[in-house]
């Protein structure tokens, strides 16, 4: 009864038969397409996956060492380095690098980004050496790389450092601007560098490179299949480059810079007692930190293409004709060959005639009759006219090479040019015609062929504050490492010596404050109420303008055609400690635009000083009287 009326305590046979065979057909699936792919994976990618693997799991890489500091006088950080996020490209074999990279476009373009490079792989692709696609992108794409790195094999982001420009365009034609080793420095064998170093392009960074660079380093690493860095499997630190200590006051050339307000020019301030520089700045600038990612090709273009020049050092590379700072040398040549005496007076009515032509006096009613000191504060041009024929060229060129025109300072920067002292012989060599009277007439108030740069103005007139030393300009006080220990040290050093008597020199340094400091004396904007400045004015012209009055009005000139100014001083008179040379490109009068900036560069040095006095003067207090009644 039990046993009939039983319940039943499972599915019957038949219904379990059929639900296992619903599950073997599951399983059997499964697995078949497992087997599938596993034979997809090992047959038909196995070669490429392999690959991919190997390169996945270890990695080596380049570490890039920091570059040394560039301080001024004081210190003070002027470049510096900063994190910079880079694209880079482990090359993988089996895969198609052209494809890899427009993987890499597309995703970009998902967020309306470019890729900044258009040709980022080199012509031959060495495995495991990686090729840098972009560097110092933004946040944005690093954040895209990183998200998407399943889809880009062997891409990843590194970081490495670049260079910081703290003071821009201010300072820029002296330090320069790194870049991307070229193709050309890969091929030097003496250069030891790697595609993607960085090395430097201009100024003090190419110059002083070998101890700015410091040498890389390297690791081994294993990353897993993210790219993530999981092991680290050896490593060399990468040792920074020497710091570079310059003799240029960062605040100094904050004020060049302004005075010259925008104006196309350069200034230099130097220390005539050891030659060190003590600004100096080129205007129009550029900007240095735009060449740490690769400067755009239309900024580049724009910038070779401006009649400006804004990337030439125009304080050692710009050649003017020096217009009446010249008349210092025609005066110390005619002081020391007898042409006249300090007491010899010469007669200006307002022009000079030679032959048929009629050499003419800025001042238009002349200057009446002056003497040698009246001559040079007044800047009257007859009267150097009438010195000039009495000495002739070769002379005149033998005193102007005495003071460092006409050849390289030796300043511690490429691309110097050397001005021009010309010479009787000098031009039959190059024109193959004999020298003309008149040229001589002219280069006596340094018009004519007469060229030079603004460093060489300063130093020459430094010469003369001196005492009479022509030092080198020194642009660099000491290389040194991190920790402080100097590697190497720039001394100051002699290049010529200017042999004057005592007397002119004392008769050429009075003229000098009289140019500045007496009535009708033409730098009278560079006047301080110290009445400490000595200097000279000058107006160069850039083409020649008709003789005829009506026809020099009505000729039309051009903007790049307007007179340079010129102004060139020290100060103190008494041991002077800084001489300044400006020019200001097409700016007019010497005396109206030049004399007013160089006055602004020497009172900010000044003014310095006596803070920096002030600064040091310590207040004692005594202790209170404890000793009671």
């Amino acid at each position: 009864m039990e046993k009939q009326c039983g319940l039943r305590n499972g599915p019957e046979p038949a219904e379990f038969r059929q639900r296992l065979k619903i599950v073997l057909i599951l399983i059997g699936l499964l697995l078949s397409m497992l087997l599938v792919r596993l034979w997809y994976l090992q047959v038909i990618k196995g070669d490429e996956l392999k690959q991919r693997s190997e390169n996945n799991a270890v990695r080596f890489r380049i570490i890039q060492p920091l570059r040394g500091l560039i301080m001024d006088r004081n210190g003070a950080v002027v470049v510096d380095n900063r994190p910079s996020f880079d694209v880079l490209y482990m090359p993988t074999k089996g895969i198609n690098h052209e494809l890899l990279l427009q993987r890499l476009k597309d995703i970009y373009k998902t967020k309306t980004l470019e890729i900044s490079s258009d040709r980022p792989f080199p012509k031959t692709i060495k495995p495991y050496l990686p090729v840098r696609l972009e560097k110092n992108v933004s946040m944005e794409k690093v954040a895209l790389v990183e998200t998407n790195v399943l889809d880009l094999p062997g891409v990843y982001i590194e970081v490495t450092p670049v260079r910081l420009y703290l003071d821009g365009e201010m300072i820029a034609p002296i330090t320069g601007y790194t870049g991307e080793v070229s193709q050309r420095e890969l091929e030097e064998p003496e250069g030891d560098y790697l595609s993607g170093d960085i090395t430097g392009k201009y100024g003090i960074e190419k110059v002083l490179d070998p101890h700015i660079r410091g040498s890389r380093g390297n690791e081994l690493v294993e990353v897993n299949a993210f790219g993530k860095v999981i092991k680290n499997l050896g490593r060399i630190d990468p040792v920074s480059g020497s710091n570079i200590v310059l003799t240029i006051d960062a605040q100094l050339q904050k004020a060049a810079w302004e005075a010259l307000a925008g104006l196309a020019g350069a200034a230099v301030a130097m220390d005539p007692r050891d030659g060190s520089i003590l600004a100096m700045v080129s205007s129009p600038s550029f900007d240095p930190n735009l060449f740490n990612s690769g400067i755009a090709r239309d900024e580049w273009e724009k910038l070779q293409k401006n009649p400006l020049k804004p990337l030439s050092n125009k304080a050692i590379s710009g050649q003017y004709p020096p217009g009446s700072i010249y008349k210092l040398i025609v005066a110390a040549a005619a002081l020391e060959e007898g042409s006249v005496n300090p007491d010899t007076k010469i007669f200006c009515n307002g022009s000079f005639e030679l032959g048929n032509r009629s050499y003419r006096c800025w001042k238009k009613h002349g200057h009446g009759s002056v003497n040698l000191h009246r001559a040079l504060v007044e800047s009257c041009d007859v009267y150097f006219y009438t010195v000039g024929k009495m000495l002739g060229v070769d002379k005149i060129a033998k005193y102007a090479k005495m003071f460092g025109l006409g050849d390289l300072t030796g300043i511690e920067l490429d691309h110097e040019r050397k001005g021009l002292v010309p010479t009787r012989d000098w031009k039959l060599a190059r024109m193959k015609e004999p020298w003309q009277l008149g040229e001589t007439i002219s280069i006596s108030i340094g018009q004519g062929f007469n060229l030079a740069t603004p460093l060489q103005l300063v130093q020459a007139y430094s010469s003369l504050a001196s005492g009479g030393t022509r030092w080198r300009p020194l642009l660099v006080q000491r290389i040194e490492l991190s920790n402080g220990s100097i590697t190497k040290e720039y001394l100051p050093e002699k290049t010529g010596e200017l042999k004057l008597s005592q007397q002119t020199m004392a008769v050429l340094n009075r003229a000098l404050w009289g140019v500045v400091n007496e009535p009708g004396g033409t730098g009278a904007a560079a006047r301080r109420p110290y009445a400490d400045v000595c200097g000279k004015t000058g107006t160069s012209q850039v083409i020649g303008l008709p003789q005829n009055d009506k026809a020099r009005r009505q000729k039309k000139i051009a903007a790049f055609h307007k007179d340079h100014a010129l102004f060139v001083c020290y100060a103190p008179m008494k041991n002077p400690e800084i001489a300044i040379a400006v020019v200001a490109e097409n700016a007019g009068g010497g005396g109206a635009v030049a004399a007013p900036i160089a006055r602004k560069i020497l009172n900010a040095y000044f003014d310095a000083k006596r803070k920096e006095k002030t600064d040091q003067v310590a207040v004692i207090i005594p202790p209170a009287d404890q000793t009671g009644d």
